[in-house]
């Protein structure tokens, strides 16, 4: 919102600098994001008569001209349509500076000699307007300097309006807010009226078919007008807030709607058919040429103005061709009215239409301002394009407008904002803001707020108010009181937080995928149809078929992710990801939430350097990120069981992941359907994916400190062939099993499968570490145990078992 100090000052004495208004309203709340200076730097331009006016004799479009500044006559040559003898002009003499920084000096044009220059507004930094030059009150004397008979040094506001304050988008608003934060007085427009001509009644009415799309409409009548440019001063003003002049009847209705917040439209009377009005929506299937000349398609919801035939603007966003002001205009019908935001919002929406008046109308204008503004509007045409005010207004208010009652207490103020404020203070900020303030007792004040305070509904609201009178800047700075709870953080966020740090420490990477994927996701991963996979809720609204049910898990994210990253050039990844899943349940209306851990691994685990060769990530990088996740936890026992798998995974290189006969998860190697699927070119990729609530269940209250051994340990070695088939984990069991707590540790170390074995074997060796924590261990009674270990693996395995 654009607005100029001087166009402030006819409402509000104001006697602070510039800088400081601005400082004033953004710690009220109304932050000035520009300041500008107009109109300086005219020093050197006086005010000159053309005295002679003769065709250039070398060019048909310049003349020659005799300009008397009041001691000298200066011959100029000027290109101006609209120079005549007599008139009074701005002039630059020789010397002179111009606002832009042009140094005007002598010279010849086409064989003639220039000695200065006669200017238009627009060389002046004043308008756009470059038809001619400036032509100047005859009451002015020659030799006159022009800012001293033109006091146009003025500096324009540019300040940011929030959604909530419909209020300040006009010169009056802010006007306002300077008048309560400095206790100064409001002025208001002169809106008296001289109406000469006949009863408005007797010339046009209007209906309201609509009364929730348009609570109330109003329209005026003047007669006999002439079309023709706004004088300089309003075009000056309109030019500084940002509006191009059209004509001074048009303008007219922009300037009202900048000083006021009201916006109006001006209809060519005799273009309305039965010269009356009718607020109506329009059909499905009709379209609109809008004043741009764009023909627009509407609908059933949106609102539109109508004469007694045809559509004739588009209610609170923009007129029509076929009833705008023109040359040949000389009645004028003037509306004001009161649109419903909501429907206004939409309409501009749908048709991508945004101007000045939608964006008030928008927001909500000031449903008790619609006549004072339509009287302001009536007496400025009529200043500035002459006519007859027909007498009285046509006003369909169907349901008068009703203020909300709120109860202040001025404790809570106090107690919200930290303050020690009065309660006389506080009448006296929100009175000076045009609210009505009632004592109920010593500590309420009842609140009626003005209409055009469409944002205090509230005693919070209220409140604000107050702080934003005190100013922002002076509410002192306190400290709240927090009571510390004696309620521990939900054990689902401790695991959680836990995870992400210790997946970040094995390298991965979070992500954070759409909880909305696509059905066919199910179809991709090679589900059956009774999958749980398959439980999808659907959303009512989707955004699109692509996110159109909730996830049943955190897989195609993942791999969706991974194949985004992989088509950028980035294929070595490791990814994670904590997130819910929800599985639809027949009989239930909430679906079954469940927190998951997943992750994905593709690419190299090393690239080639001097120190080592290039290797792919495979099975067993998979499972040591989970052994590692899992072991940091705290939990232990951990097993991989290969069997029954997912059918996203390689039957041949998965398994799943428990503890204590409780499946947490799966891992392995993603199939090849799957990834051709998802359109993956090559490589292995691969996955695992834990239950976070079955890993909650599994986890340990407390997590205790193991003393460190006091006694040494004793290691022996076992080297065992066996069949290919066989797993290692069955062997280790084994050895804890037989070993009890003497057995501290088993470690895998050698696995072999070469030439000097059967190819239907393997030979894999293990060390065991050995250790009692009230003893020092006797060998004899190690190679016992030990022996009877080999016994024990020997009847459970068969094979060639050897001692290393």
């Amino acid at each position: 919102m654009k607005v100029t100090l001087n166009w402030l000052r006819e409402f509000v004495d104001i006697e602070i600098p510039p800088n400081k208004v601005g400082d004033l309203l953004t710690m009220a709340g109304l932050e000035m994001e520009g300041l500008e200076a107009f109109g300086q730097k005219l020093g050197d331009i006086l005010v000159a008569r053309v005295l002679k006016v003769r065709p250039h004799p070398g060019a048909d479009r310049l003349y020659v001209c005799d300009v008397d500044t009041g001691v000298k006559t200066f011959q100029v040559v000027c290109g101006a349509p609209n120079v005549e003898k007599g008139v009074l002009a701005a002039f630059a003499p020789p010397g002179a500076k111009l606002p832009d920084g042009t140094l005007i000096k002598e010279d010849e044009i086409r064989g003639q000699i220039s000695k200065g220059m006669l200017l238009a507004e627009d060389e002046m930094g004043l308008t756009d307007d470059h038809e001619g030059i400036m032509i100047l009150s005859p009451d002015f004397t020659p030799g006159d300097s022009f800012p001293a008979v033109y006091p146009l040094s003025d500096f324009v506001f540019d300040i940011s309006i929030t959604p909530n304050r419909p209020d300040c988008t006009s010169v009056i608003g802010i006007a306002r807010e300077i008048a309560a934060l400095t206790g100064k007085s409001l002025r208001r427009p002169d809106t008296e009226l001289t109406a000469k001509g006949p009863h408005v009644g007797d010339l046009t009415s209007l209906a309201i078919e609509d009364p929730l799309g348009c609570p109330r409409y109003a329209a005026g009548m003047i007669q006999d007008v002439w079309i023709g440019p706004s004088p300089f001063w309003m075009r000056y003003r309109l030019y500084l807030c940002g509006i191009r002049s059209i004509n001074n009847i048009v303008d007219v209705t922009n300037y009202v709607l900048l000083e006021m917040g009201q916006p109006l439209h001006a209809f060519d009377y005799n273009r309305l058919r039965e010269n009356r009005i009718v607020v109506r929506r329009a059909r499905k299937g009709d379209s609109f040429t809008t004043l741009d000349g764009q023909s627009r398609p509407l609908d059933k919801e949106t609102l539109m103005i109508c004469d007694g035939e045809r559509q004739v603007a588009v209610a609170g966003v923009m007129g029509g061709l076929n009833s705008e002001i023109f040359a040949g205009t000389h009645h004028v019908l003037v509306e004001s009215a009161f649109f419903d935001p909501v429907t206004i919002r939409r309409s501009s929406k749908k048709l991508g239409l945004s101007t000045e008046a939608s964006y008030r109308f928008e927001r909500g204008v000031d449903i008790e301002g619609v006549t004072t503004a339509l009287k302001r509007s009536l007496q400025l045409i009529s200043r500035v394009a002459g006519g007859k005010i027909a007498k009285g207004l046509v006003d369909n208010y169907p349901k008068i407008y009703t203020p909300p009652v709120i109860d202040l207490k001025v404790d809570k103020t106090n107690r919200f904002l930290g303050t020690r404020i009065l309660k006389q203070e506080i009448n006296g900020y929100l009175s000076a803001l045009e609210m009505t303030v009632h004592d109920v007792d010593d500590n309420t004040l009842r609140v009626e707020p003005p209409a055009f305070r469409i944002d205090i509904v509230r005693e919070i609201d209220l409140i604000e108010e107050v702080a934003r009178m005190i100013g922002f800047d002076k509410i002192p700075v306190t400290y709240p009181n927090v009571r510390f709870s004696e309620e521990k953080e939900a054990p689902e966020l401790t695991l959680r937080d836990q995870a992400k740090s210790i997946m970040a420490g094995l390298g991965f990477s979070e992500i954070i995928s759409y909880s909305f994927i696509n059905p066919d996701s199910a179809d991709m991963l090679n589900t059956g149809e009774d999958s749980p996979i398959r439980s999808f809720v659907e959303l009512l609204n989707p955004l699109s078929v692509d996110q159109s049910v909730m996830r049943t898990s955190l897989i195609p994210g993942l791999l969706s992710a991974a194949k985004t990253n992989i088509v950028h050039g980035d294929a070595d990844l490791e990814l994670f990801e904590w997130g819910r899943v929800f599985i639809r349940e027949e009989g239930h209306q909430q679906p079954l939430e469940t927190p998951c851990l997943a992750a994905i691994m593709t690419g190299l685990q090393n690239r080639k350097a001097w120190y080592s060769d290039e290797r792919q990530v495979d099975f067993y990088d998979v499972k040591g990120a989970v052994e590692a996740l899992i072991k940091k936890l705290g939990l232990s026992a951990i097993t991989f069981q290969r069997g029954a798998s997912p059918p996203w995974y390689d039957t041949n290189f998965s398994s799943s992941i428990s503890i204590s006969d409780v499946v947490l998860g799966q891992m392995g190697r993603v199939s090849s359907e799957v990834l051709e699927a998802y359109e993956y070119e090559k490589g292995n990729v691969y996955l695992f994916e834990l239950d976070a609530g079955l890993l909650l269940q599994n986890l340990k209250g407390t997590r205790q400190f193991q003393p460190f051994p006091k006694f040494p340990a004793v290691y022996r070695d076992i080297s065992i062939v066996v069949g290919r088939e066989q797993e290692s984990a069955r062997i280790i069991e084994i050895i804890r099993w037989k070993g009890g707590k003497l057995v501290e540790s088993v470690h895998l170390f050698d696995l072999y499968e070469g030439k000097k074995i059967d190819s239907s074997e393997k030979a894999i060796a293990f060390n065991i570490c050995y250790r009692s924590v009230c003893e020092t261990l006797d060998g004899v009674e190690v190679n016992q145990l030990h022996d009877s270990i080999i016994d024990s693996i020997r009847k459970e395995n068969g094979g060639n078992l050897k001692e290393g």
